[in-house]
């Protein structure tokens, strides 16, 4: 019963982690809502797209209406410039935002006509999408179940190291394996084949994504090496604490990103320039 509820509290700190950063990263669709002629309409809008092809935005809206989408490079003081929106069927209208190389951003907003009264959406605050190349599923599929099961263990190391159940240490040496291969072998591969660079953290680059992972690799292989001849159970709960703390950073933050006046691919906020 004990190890069953430890397994059980274990997948619900996963899953509970895996929404967080679902819903808070900065590559996921934006979710919007919109009322026109009195109907309440929802929407996802892309923040991610495809460097080999234009990237389709599509919006749920009556033949009755037109829309706009504006969109000018990101980090630039560029005009915005018009893509209209074609209708695809009679609920449904499209605009396809221009291919982009690998890891440059665009930025846009979207303005409906209705009648007289245009309805500017994200104007104020316009969505900022980046382009990645394409990731083969052989490397990103084992990429994401590794992540995935080391923040599990590392939750079952924790909980058993709480618990004082000797199983921690074995939990601790599974972590530490698990992020080895998602995070330092499967990680480089995915982030090369999106964005033409393999490694964008310390000491070479900001990317808050690989330093979350090398931090959490340093933490567990301290905590492994502190539990190898005498059990410390203080220490793996603590890893397994900072793992929690350094997953919740939504991922992609400060990632790999084009600067359009260097035509070099950086890693961090790139100031916006003239």
């Amino acid at each position: 019963m004990k190890k069953a509820l430890l397994w059980i509290a274990a997948i619900i700190v996963t899953i509970l982690a895996a929404i967080y950063q679902r819903d808070t990263g900065p590559t996921n669709p934006k979710r919007i809502t919109y009322t026109i002629e009195g109907t309440t309409y929802k929407a996802k809008l892309p923040r991610s797209g495809n460097s080999t092809s234009d990237c389709k935005v599509s919006l749920n809206l009556p033949l009755t209406s037109t829309a706009t989408l504006y969109f000018r490079r990101y980090s630039t003081q560029d005009s915005f410039s018009p893509i209209p929106f074609i209708p695809e069927d009679e609920k449904t209208q499209s605009a396809y935002l221009p291919q982009m190389p690998p890891a440059a951003k665009l930025e846009y907003y979207i303005v409906v006509n209705e009648g007289n009264n245009p309805m500017e959406i994200m104007k104020n605050s316009p969505v900022v999408i980046r382009y990645k190349g394409d990731v083969p599923a052989w490397a990103l599929i084992p990429h994401i179940l590794a992540m995935f099961l080391a923040m599990l263990y590392s939750s079952l190391a924790g909980l058993a190291a709480a618990f004082k159940m000797e199983s921690f240490r074995k939990f601790a040496i599974i972590t530490l394996v698990l992020l080895l291969v998602g995070g330092f072998v499967l990680g480089p591969i995915i982030q090369f084949y999106a964005f033409g660079q393999a490694w964008t953290g310390f000491p070479l680059g900001f990317d808050l994504t690989d330093n979350k992972t090398l931090i959490a690799l340093l933490i567990w292989l301290a905590a492994v090496i502190a539990n190898r001849k005498h059990s410390r159970p203080k220490i793996v709960i603590a890893a397994a604490i900072v793992t929690i703390v350094v997953f919740s950073i939504p991922h992609s933050t400060k990632g790999s990103e084009l600067n359009y006046e260097t035509g070099k691919v950086v890693s961090g906020v790139i100031m916006r320039v003239p």
